[in-house]
């Protein structure tokens, strides 16, 4: 039995609850971590885990050892890539997933320049807005807009995004311009809605004007869960939408959106990176948050603004 493979294929199955899927996460055969893990209870004399025909649990014991597994791990780890070549040149596998329009406009064509310098990594990169399962989906981290309401994971906030309001010429020839926010409730103006992953549903957007602070709820025809969809929808004169810089300026630019509400803000959104708490930060995973940190700080930097908003709250 390699002791390692078995700690590491106990340990998957602790946070899978399941066989099958530490098997498929790990590339190995059910049969395969089956055996590992009971050669482990054998080698330890005790059970570490209760199996049923419908779930597996962690015993009292087998919790108690989890946790100095994932220690042990993480130091095996941490041996390993404080060499100096390990250390220089991260090398293996790594799981992300990102918004659809982030990783179109930001992420991806900045990519060869991450390749240039971590050759070694291989990115296998998941592109959605939707809830991510870190754990069972064996995804390292993911990149999302918003705050974090996952308490479980650990989250590094590393920029935030600034919001406008725009329509696209067709639909301002149509419809009207909107004097006011507000206007966007009434007809015949409409929103291009879209579903938040959390909710499932379209979020009111909060907006002010010195003193005065409006919500808008907006009508629409039209409610979509992807990000490059939103945009889509927008630019083919369905309604108004509320978009981050990155997402508008090329189109501003070109003249096929327009702002609106120009003396009118609305809250920064801020971007998280997150990670599971028990999932060890490796010398891939660090270089490519970093990564993630400096791309940001160039595209959506930190709102010292909403930081200051914060701590008074606090």
């Amino acid at each position: 039995m390699d002791r390692f493979d078995a700690m590491q294929a106990f340990a998957r199955v602790v946070e899978t609850g399941s066989f099958t899927k530490a098997a498929d996460t790990l590339h190995m055969s059910k049969t395969t971590v089956t055996q590992l893990v009971q050669q482990l209870e054998a080698r330890l004399r005790v059970r570490l885990l209760n199996r049923t025909t419908r779930q597996v649990n962690v015993t009292a014991d087998g919790a108690a050892y989890y946790e100095r597994v994932l220690q042990l791990l993480a130091d095996m780890d941490d041996a390993e890539t404080s060499l100096s070549v390990a250390a220089a040149s991260p090398r293996g596998r790594l799981r992300v997933d990102v918004p659809s329009p982030f990783a179109q406009m930001i992420l991806i064509p900045a990519l060869p320049e991450f390749y240039a310098r971590y050759p070694d990594i291989q990115l296998d990169m998941g592109v959605s807005d939707r809830i991510v399962d870190l754990i069972n989906e064996n995804v390292d981290c993911v990149v999302r807009g918003g705050e974090l309401k996952d308490q479980s994971l650990i989250g590094r906030h590393v920029g935030d995004l600034q919001l406008r309001v725009f329509a696209a010429p067709s639909y301002l020839e149509r419809c009207g311009t909107p004097a006011h926010p507000k206007a966007l409730e009434d007809a015949p103006h409409r929103i291009v809605g879209f579903l938040w992953s959390r909710t499932g549903k379209p979020l009111p957007y909060a907006m002010h004007r010195g003193d005065e602070r409006v919500t808008v709820h907006g009508r629409h025809a039209l409610a979509v869960d992807d990000g490059n969809a939103y945009l889509a929808a927008g630019l083919a004169g369905l309604g108004v939408m509320w978009l981050p810089d990155y997402m508008s300026v090329a189109h501003v630019a070109r003249g096929a959106l327009v702002p609106l509400f120009a003396d009118w803000r609305l809250d920064s959104m801020p971007m998280y990176i997150a990670y599971p708490p028990n999932r060890h930060v490796s010398a891939k995973l660090r270089v490519f948050i970093d990564w993630i940190v400096a791309l940001m700080n160039l595209h959506a930097p930190l709102d010292m603004r909403r930081d200051a908003q914060s701590s008074r709250q606090q």
